[in-house]
């Protein structure tokens, strides 16, 4: 079952049980795939792949949103974005604990043969790919400069 198929399940129920936050937080990604699937060369498909970037890429939009409101002592829309986020995330695959994360970049910066600060490039090359969908790329950042700073 692709995504879209399994929002537009969600947004049926969520139509049917009157659950606004959920239909609204289903209806965001639905839009987000539209959008992907009429962009030029995307030949109205979204392949699989890409779907969890675009999740991700929801998930990060609602977060800095979310932070700004916080900022601006808005609880009424901060409370939304919150909502939204917890319903996109249950389409990502499980996030990767910050242990978790720590063993898998450390792995990574021995097979790299990474020494210092100045081979974060490399390490961060390798880390995204192979830890795409499972954390954001900020988390991976801090992680690399950690790891390499000691």
């Amino acid at each position: 079952m692709s995504l879209e198929e399994k929002v537009m399940a969600g947004m049926k129920d969520a139509m049917k049980n009157k659950e606004e936050a959920l239909l609204r937080g289903l209806r965001a990604i639905k839009a987000e795939i539209i959008k992907a699937k009429t962009e030029p060369g995307a030949n109205g498909q979204l392949p699989e792949e890409n779907e969890v970037k675009l999740l991700q890429k929801l998930v990060k939009q609602r977060r800095d949103s979310l932070e700004i409101y916080q900022q601006q002592n808005r609880p009424d829309l901060a409370q939304k974005e919150m909502e939204e986020i917890s319903v996109i995330e249950k389409f990502l695959p499980e996030q990767l604990s910050e242990e978790a994360l720590k063993e898998a970049i450390a792995a990574i910066i021995s097979t790299v043969g990474a020494a210092g600060p100045q081979d974060m490039g490399k390490v961060m090359g390798v880390a995204t790919k192979q830890l795409a969908g499972k954390t954001d790329g900020k988390a991976i950042s801090a992680a690399v400069k950690e790891l390499l700073s000691k």
